[in-house]
């Protein structure tokens, strides 16, 4: 430490005037502070004080030192209430002993800085710090009272004759020396605890000396230095900015997705936005909104037929093509049908949707009920149940489709198709209009491989049957309910307006059939209700120009009941679909039991339609599958379970089966086999579904023809055409059979096929 004169000299350097203001305002401060906290009045020249005792300027150095250097001896005895006076020290300034009460270094800490001393009276923090070592053990407690402190303190004295006080160097020195001290000390309370931080200069466990006050400690816990602050900003800066990337990039990605999705095959050639009518962008006339453009006519118009919109067609069509050598090209008649039947196949599950056909449209919680079109619309809700089901209706079914099915040997198509494509109405869910387009599309891909159209009105307003696949399960509100009868009018306001359109000269050489109704269930409505619709229906669609023979459905009321019924009209069509797997009964029947009832019982109820004297007349199979099982998964609805196993809980106990119905009837019956891949069915169980196949064919080819239920499904190969000619469980020329009835049935229990699966 520098000897005190030349302290005396730094000081000399500084402004006379600023240092008697700093002097001045320091002391009124520290009065104010010490009587306002401590409740301590100011000295007065009155005031009572112990005796003042002068210290040389040899003993003040001394002292200094001892202050600076952080250690001041006491002894280990109880101390004396004053200090005498060294006999050769100056008394220049004079050095006085103050009793206070004493404080915890703890308390001293949670002072704010300005309120810890008075211009009269400075406790030194180093010392307090040093003195914990001469505590006894049950001083060291915290809660244990401690004996009164002294605190030394720097008081004016009057000074000599010889010695002159310059007060203002002395508070100078005070000053200085506070901020040596407050950079040195740490409360030692605080680093006996271990309570101390060691990241903090002076903290436990730091490796530097101690020069940081306690109060700058707390500051520097409490705000995070200024590097920290703006690492914080450079970090949330650089987050905002790469945030901003992945939004541009998902946006550049989506827009590239979008581009190369099948849409990308559309070609719009030279028309542009500006040639579709501001009152029609956004339309289904507007070719900019459609999902695929692909062989259709895309120059605006809103020209209509029949009030339905030609937009898509072309002005020319070819009817030259024959489906093959077997049968004449689409420009040439048929002929009768009784002696050249149809054989065909439906495009099911495509313009009206059933959940089994296409299950990945109906993946979703059983809770939610979703079980039709009707609920999945609702759930989808306009927007996306537009994009979800036009994306399914150009993919489902494309070009290829129709060349396949000609490559078959068939020559026939029917494409069923929902009322929604012409017309909703009060609150339908359904997609308006869109489906019109792809069936006018298919028409002319048919049109372009030789094949013939049945169009198939599959689901009419109100439900005809309360079936899934007539767009909503529940209720019958066609001819039945309150609104039956207006949902009957609707129903014959949408054939006007479709028989108009399909009877322009285009359609009428490839369309050979035009159905009414799909499937009524006249075993729940008015039998002579839905004959008098029949009639009115036929007498509108032939006044409007159709000249396509006209069918409708048995409504499973027996076929021998149609005998007498709808007489006198020409080329009106009885449709019948024959299944065993939907009756109770048929489903029991072994392998064997199943192609002799094709063969024989199916065949006999064909001739037995086909006579007036006993049935109806004129009769077609447009629906039926090689499928020996109910397995499909939602085949029977949604969640209703099925027949083989017993778990078909319909809720009708005239129809439900809740017991196994597969023809051992017993708990070994399952579905595995059945909707197992076709690869993996065994041989005979491949010769099986062969035989049976061609077994009904032969049967339906009695009547006026068939055609197969369904082209495609996403999982059920025994109801798909096309899967079952890969598995090579369908003759691969629709034309050309092994099996025609005309042969004994073996019993394919002995080549190892169960009854069971």
């Amino acid at each position: 430490m520098a000897p005190y004169d030349d302290r005396d000299r730094d000081r000399d350097r500084e402004p006379k005037e600023r240092r008697r203001r700093e002097s001045d305002s320091h002391r009124k401060h520290h009065r104010r502070r010490t009587s306002r906290d401590h409740d301590v009045e100011p000295r007065s020249e009155g005031s009572r004080s112990r005796p003042r005792h002068g210290l040389s300027i040899d003993a003040l150095a001394h002292l200094d030192e001892l202050n600076a250097g952080g250690h001041i001896p006491e002894p280990s005895q109880a101390r004396k209430p004053e200090r005498k006076r060294r006999k050769h020290q100056s008394r220049r300034h004079e050095y006085e002993i103050v009793d206070t009460e004493y404080e915890s270094p703890r308390r001293e800490r949670a002072r704010p800085p300005e309120a810890r001393y008075s211009d009269r009276e400075y406790d030194s923090p180093r010392r307090t710090r040093r003195v914990h070592n001469d505590y006894s053990e049950s001083e060291r407690e915290l809660e244990s009272p401690r004996r009164p402190r002294r605190t030394r303190a720097y008081v004016e004295t009057e000074a000599t004759d010889d010695d002159t006080v310059d007060y203002a160097q002395i508070e100078r020195e005070r000053r200085r020396r506070r901020k040596r001290e407050k950079k040195r000390n740490v409360s030692g309370a605080i680093a006996e605890e271990g309570r101390s931080t060691p990241q903090i200069r002076g903290g436990v466990g730091s490796q530097q000396s101690s020069y940081d006050s306690i109060e700058y400690e707390k500051a520097k816990g409490q705000s995070p230095p200024r590097w920290k602050k703006k690492k914080r900003w450079i970090i949330a800066g650089i987050a905002l900015v790469l945030l901003i990337i992945i939004i541009v990039v998902a946006v550049v990605v989506s827009k590239k997705n979008a581009s190369t999705q099948p849409k990308k095959e559309s070609d719009l050639g030279s028309i542009t936005p500006d040639s579709v009518p501001t009152s029609a962008r956004g339309s289904y006339l507007d070719p900019f909104t459609w999902y695929d453009t692909t062989d259709l006519n895309v120059t605006y118009t809103n020209e209509t037929v029949g009030d339905l919109p030609i937009m898509g067609l072309f002005t020319d069509w070819d009817d030259s093509k024959a489906a093959n050598d077997k049968v004449p090209a689409i420009n040439k008649a048929w002929g009768a049908y009784a002696k050249k039947p149809a054989r065909g196949v439906n495009l099911g599950g495509w313009l009206s949707l059933e959940p089994w056909i296409t299950p990945s449209l109906f993946n979703y919680d059983i809770r939610l009920g979703i079980v039709d079109e009707w609920t999945l619309a609702n759930h989808l809700g306009p927007k996306t149940t537009a994009t979800t089901l036009e994306k399914h209706y150009a993919t489902f079914v494309t070009e290829q489709t129709f060349k396949e099915i000609r490559d078959a040997g068939l020559d026939h198509v029917r494409i069923p198709y929902s009322y929604w494509a012409v017309q909703t109405y009060d609150n339908d869910p359904y997609l308006f209009r869109i489906s019109w387009r792809y069936l006018l599309r298919g028409i002319e891909w048919a049109r372009k491989y030789g094949l013939r159209v049945n169009l198939d009105l599959h689901a009419l307003p109100g439900s005809q049957n309360g079936w899934n696949h007539s767009g909503r399960q529940g209720a019958i509100g066609w001819l039945n309910g309150t609104d039956g009868d207006l949902n009957a009018k609707r129903s014959l306001d949408v054939h006007d307006r479709l028989s108009k359109f399909f009877a322009q000269d285009r359609y009428k050489n490839i369309l050979a059939f035009y159905g009414l109704a799909n499937e009524p269930q006249m075993v729940r409505l008015s039998v002579e209700a839905v004959v008098s619709w029949t009639e009115e229906a036929f007498k509108l669609v032939r006044s409007n120009g159709v000249k396509a023979q006209v069918v409708f459905g048995d409504g499973f009321m027996g076929l021998e009941n149609w005998q007498g019924k709808l007489t006198g009209y020409p080329d009106l069509i009885l449709d019948v679909h024959q299944y065993v797997i939907f009756n109770n009964d048929l489903i029991k029947f072994t392998h064997k039991k199943k192609i002799d009832y094709a063969c024989t019982g199916w065949t006999q109820q064909a001739q037995v339609s086909l006579d007036t004297s006993t049935g109806y007349g004129p009769t077609m199979f447009a629906e039926w599958s090689q499928a020996d099982t109910d397995c499909a998964k939602h085949l029977t609805n949604v969640g209703w379970g099925n027949r083989w196993t017993g778990t078909y809980d319909s809720g009708n106990s005239s129809s439900e089966a809740l017991t196994p119905m597969c023809p051992t009837t017993d708990p070994s019956c399952s579905c595995d086999g059945a909707n197992a891949g076709a690869g993996d069915y065994s041989d005979e169980y491949k010769k099986f579904l062969l035989m049976f196949a061609e077994a009904q064919m032969t049967s339906f080819e009695k009547g006026y023809g068939w055609w197969y239920w369904t082209w495609d499904t996403e999982s059920s190969p025994q109801w798909s055409y096309r899967q079952g000619l890969a598995a090579g469980i369908l003759p691969a020329k629709a034309y050309d059979r092994d099996f025609n009835c005309d042969s004994d049935v073996p019993d394919f229990g002995d080549g190892g096929l169960v009854e069971t699966y």
